[in-house]
């Protein structure tokens, strides 16, 4: 049993001109789990953020979709967990990956912020602590790394986004079991799931 999450965090830009991108694919997912539990997100200043709670596994979880920049994610993030006197490594953090192929979805704890803006900054407002979860969603790579931020920051086609759509049901599921602890259990089923064996991975 790891730490049980009590907070999750999904990362994008706020802003009608950045819905839809690939760098939104975080904030994406935490709208949905929030719809999904019938619960309206709302702005909340002191966090910077689109805060609400729903209940997965018998418990109060919150949300968080920060409404600072991508790169300024750890002013809404360490104001929210200080708040809510929860530790980071109760935290999981939703963001799209590069390294990870669209339709693809995968858990981490700890490590680095692999590049991502977002991790980088909440790693930085944390002073350094890179204990806590994430969740991350594949995006694929442009295969140029000049590329890279105008790729995220544009919308994927229809093909792609279904692709993201199925890796967001993929984990929609497992999100229960990281609230009760199972982080074992959740990242095996997530990882050698029926659709994670169909694409090969």
């Amino acid at each position: 049993m790891s730490e049980a999450v009590r907070l999750i965090v999904g990362l994008g830009n706020p802003g009608a001109e950045y819905e839809g991108t690939r760098h939104n694919a975080g904030a994406e997912l935490v709208s949905e789990l929030a719809a999904a539990g019938g619960e309206s997100l709302r702005e909340e200043k002191r966090f910077r953020g689109l805060t609400g709670r729903v209940s997965l596994a018998g418990a109060d979880v919150r949300l968080l979709i920060p409404t600072t920049f991508m790169n300024r994610s750890g002013e809404s993030v360490v104001p929210c967990l200080a708040f809510y006197r929860i530790p980071p490594a109760a935290m999981l953090v939703v963001h799209d990956e590069l390294d990870l192929s669209p339709g693809v979805a995968r858990l981490k704890r700890g490590g680095g912020h692999g590049g991502n803006n977002g991790l980088r900054d909440i790693i930085r407002a944390l002073g350094g602590n890179q204990d806590f979860g994430r969740l991350r969603l594949g995006v694929g790579h442009p295969g140029d790394k000049a590329r890279v931020a105008a790729y995220l920051l544009s919308r994927a086609p229809q093909s792609e986004r279904e692709l993201l759509a199925d890796a967001m049901a993929d984990a929609m599921p497992i999100l229960p079991l990281l609230v009760a602890g199972e982080w074992e259990r959740a990242m095996t089923e997530l990882h050698t799931g029926r659709r994670a064996a169909d694409k090969g991975n």
